[in-house]
């Protein structure tokens, strides 16, 4: 529980964990986690309007969550916020923000204890070549940084980081390239050409592999595999300590997944580095 008193957005997931959602319900999901202050106080008119969906929507949410109406999940909700009060946290409000950002990597730590499923997204995007990186507006950072290291390991990483009609090309261009997968950065406040992007991938016949901040995020609705890091909201941006982790956790796959030709190609730029005198340490 947050200092305000509020349910917070890990305890709003558990009451989603394991229930086969729709599209629709996830939107309606995501909105009640990215308003977790306020989320047991929202009427089912006021959720609806947030989620941009209909309030018989909003009722059938609730029961399939397991209640009788949406009253019933909201005095659930209150319930979290009363028993789930742990008091303020120490420090200020930038030692705070930290701190949950600490937070959100012991959550990553601890879906990691799956290593078989991160290993097989290795293997299926080592085995892509080429190898699409999407990221778009505050995601485009993160695809670059990966695919700057991604490029010493992977014979062909191509960035996907403008929109637009290009993009759809450039897709095309790759699949045509002999391209079977796709990595996307998936982040908050989801560009609607991100996830225009994932659909054609999809219709395209790539299987999207997407780092997003929730297991509701709207990629879930355009990716065969969605593999979840928090984001930091407690500032006036948002920060990505936990996805550009993820990231390299991602990498490390893609590297165990062919060790011999990762090590080849390691040592011919390493080789290539000294002779150009790249660095100075």
């Amino acid at each position: 529980m947050n200092e305000s008193g509020a349910a917070s957005p890990d305890r709003l997931l558990d009451l989603f964990h394991g229930v086969r959602l729709t599209p629709t319900q996830r939107r309606i999901a995501h909105c009640l986690v990215r308003h977790a202050g306020a989320a047991a106080y929202l009427s089912a008119a006021e959720v609806a309007e947030l989620a941009g969906v209909s309030q018989p929507s909003v009722t059938r949410f609730a029961m399939a969550l397991g209640h009788d109406g949406y009253p019933a999940l909201r005095r659930r909700l209150r319930e979290l916020t009363v028993t789930g009060s742990a008091g303020p946290a120490g420090g200020n409000a930038l030692q705070r923000a930290v701190h949950a950002e600490r937070d959100n990597l012991d959550r990553l730590a601890a879906q990691l204890a799956d290593a078989g499923r991160v290993a097989e997204v290795g293997r299926l995007l080592a085995a892509s070549r080429p190898l699409p990186v999407l990221g778009l507006r505050a995601a485009a950072p993160l695809a670059a940084y990966f695919a700057y290291f991604a490029a010493k390991v992977h014979p062909d990483v191509r960035v996907f980081d403008d929109g637009g009609s290009m993009l759809v090309d450039r897709l095309d261009q790759a699949v045509a390239a002999g391209a079977t997968a796709m990595l996307a950065f998936v982040l908050p406040r989801y560009p609607r050409e991100t996830l225009d992007a994932l659909r054609e991938a999809r219709d395209a016949g790539l299987t999207v592999v997407a780092i997003t901040d929730s297991p509701v995020s709207p990629a879930t609705e355009h990716a065969e595999v969605v593999l979840p890091a928090a984001v930091g909201a407690d500032l006036v941006f948002d920060l990505h300590t936990a996805p550009m982790t993820l990231a390299m956790v991602v990498l490390q796959a893609i590297c165990d997944a062919a060790p011999a030709e990762t090590q080849n190609r390691l040592e011919a730029f390493e080789s290539s580095a000294a002779r150009r005198q790249l660095f100075l340490g």
